[in-house]
């Protein structure tokens, strides 16, 4: 896949704006459950004591601002948009940890490790909550009744979509069966979806041209499914210390896409041992280094790089097809490349 990418520049401007935007919807809300979602988001540690700690890339959020900006609007009048996007992300982080049993993010316990699932669930509702909150929010700076509307109808099918793909993903655990167009439906759900959201609320609440919407639309689905290949691929071979993650994808049998098409390519002894490896309740130890040499020798990786890189392509042509001046097409670009070739 080439030369590795940093986070780009716009990434670092906006990622403060959104932080202060973050800040702001949540702190509003005295309740205890915040002391969760702020050690989520890396702002104090377990016992309330400030702290500045890495949660995440804010990818969701730049997207929907870098979007605006490409559509000419005003980026400062979609911010509570952005932070909404970034807000029902982190609500599926916390529901995912629980239903994975993932122990640590960001190299930090998961809330639910040290709070319970229980208080867990109510930190993940209450993140849900506060984005509504957050997109109400895009009256005070300008934004009309029906396009506050609107942009709620949105993110309301796009959260709807990812549960679904959440569903398959977790269906998926329990199958032999699934296929690389199964597994494809449940990534434009469970990932693409949100991205898809991003984009397209930000040309939505930028501009006023419906075709430009659904064409911001695309280009965030087709890199979404290819953000999620790249995750897969960095799940497996990836190096912990860059990701803040484990081999945790395989340990839960996880259909990742190197997985489907391993099961799917295997044969004789390799498809046996595949099928008997993820037969298991879990898999550990020497077994998780026996279904990677396996996927290497099936080349499964090869074929992950091959048809992330389908998909970015994909979306590049949705990015062009807007006709928009090559400069603001620009910052969108650079950064369907840094999630293509990202090595975190």
């Amino acid at each position: 896949m080439g030369i590795k990418y940093s986070l780009p520049e716009s990434f670092t401007s906006y990622r403060d704006t959104v932080r202060i935007e973050l800040k702001k919807v949540i702190d509003s809300y005295p309740s205890v459950v915040c002391n969760m979602l702020r050690y989520h988001m890396g702002w104090q540690d377990e016992h309330g004591h400030p702290c500045c700690r890495e949660s995440g890339k804010f990818i969701r959020s730049t997207l929907c601002l870098l979007s605006c900006q490409a559509v000419g609007g005003d980026t400062s009048q979609v911010i509570p948009a952005a932070a909404a996007v970034e807000l029902i992300h982190n609500f599926s982080l916390i529901h995912d940890d629980i239903e994975d049993a993932s122990y640590e993010r960001h190299h930090r316990p998961t809330i639910w490790k040290l709070w319970g699932q229980s208080q867990a669930i109510n930190a993940g509702d209450t993140m849900f909550t506060l984005a509504y909150l957050a997109l109400l929010k895009l009256k005070e700076q300008g934004i009309g009744d029906a396009k506050i509307a609107g942009s709620t109808k949105m993110l309301s099918l796009a959260c709807l979509e990812l549960c679904e793909g959440q569903y398959l993903d977790m269906e998926y655990e329990s199958r032999l069966d699934t296929t690389i167009e199964d597994y494809l439906d449940m990534a434009a759900k469970k990932t693409a979806a949100l991205l898809a959201v991003a984009t397209s609320l930000g040309a939505y609440l930028g501009g006023e041209d419906s075709k430009l919407v659904d064409s911001f639309h695309l280009f965030g689905k087709e890199l979404g499914i290819a953000y999620q290949i790249c995750d897969d691929i960095l799940g497996i071979w990836g190096m912990e210390e860059s990701t803040g993650k484990s081999v945790g994808d395989i340990s839960q049998r996880k259909k990742t896409l190197p997985v489907v098409y391993g099961l799917q390519n295997s044969e004789g002894e390799a498809r046996k041992r595949l099928e008997k490896l993820y037969s298991q309740k879990s898999i550990k130890g020497e077994d998780i280094d026996e279904v990677i040499k396996i996927l290497d020798q099936l080349s499964a990786r090869d074929f992950a790089e091959n048809l992330a890189e389908q998909y970015y392509y994909k979306a590049l042509a949705q990015l062009e097809a807007t006709r928009l001046d090559l400069s603001r097409q620009a910052p969108l670009k650079e950064t369907a490349c840094f999630l293509l070739k990202r090595d975190f």
